[in-house]
């Protein structure tokens, strides 16, 4: 099967996880981590979402699947043991067109969710298409070596340069340039190697005054 390989906001989205084991406390984990708004069913749940739903973190119905528990949910991810009702809540929300993943089984998903890495803003996503989950972990493993977290640091300099040179009016089709530039410099090397002084010093070169490492790490 070839999936269409998408980054999908779900910041404010109504999410539900079905299922309160290891599973649904890593689904629920990643969908909190990207903003979602989540909500817990199962009649119980490990120690950690029960700390979750005690913060006020999660919504948790501490009892059985009901079909009407899809209603207003943008993604579900169904997360138990037993296939009847994880068959179930594919065909409901099926029914409903919601977005349905049900772990371990990519015959009923609609989207099947990659070995991620993550360096801040920088997502790496390995995928085999569901015929080998352990092959894609290993993969992330070998990438992790590579892409260590300084490449977060990178990447919000990055973004907060793009953003300082449109407050200043600068022409976006002219950014490709500046940033081609910095990075045949060097400029990912030295963030890497924490050489704030021939950071600056780069920065002053391409782009003028007013950049500098400090400034540009402050800007959300």
């Amino acid at each position: 099967m070839k999936y269409y390989p998408i980054n999908l906001d779900i910041r404010g989205k109504s999410c539900l996880v079905v299922g309160g084991g290891g599973v649904g406390t890593r689904k629920v984990k990643g969908l909190i981590e990207c903003g979602a708004i989540v909500t817990l069913i199962s009649p119980d749940a490990g120690k950690s979402l029960i700390e979750l739903a005690e913060a006020g973190k999660i919504g948790w119905k501490q009892r059985f699947y009901q079909p009407s528990d899809l209603d207003g949910v943008f993604l579900v991810i169904g997360a138990t043991d037993n296939d009847a009702l994880n068959r179930q809540i594919q065909s409901d929300a099926r029914q409903l067109n919601i977005l349905c993943n049900i772990a371990d089984s990519p015959e009923l998903c609609d989207f099947i969710v990659p070995s991620t890495i993550r360096r801040g803003d920088l997502v790496i996503s390995i995928s085999t298409s569901g015929k080998s989950p352990a092959s894609a972990k290993f993969i992330r493993k070998e990438l992790e070596k590579q892409f260590d977290p300084q490449y977060g640091v990178f990447l919000h300099l990055m973004g907060s340069i793009r953003k300082q040179l449109l407050a200043e009016s600068h022409a976006p089709q002219a950014h490709k340039a500046l940033f081609e530039r910095l990075l045949e410099k060097g400029l990912l090397q030295s963030v890497k190697t924490e050489q704030i002084r021939e950071i600056d010093s780069l920065l002053l070169e391409v782009l003028g005054k007013g950049y500098t490492f400090e400034s540009l790490m402050k800007t959300d």
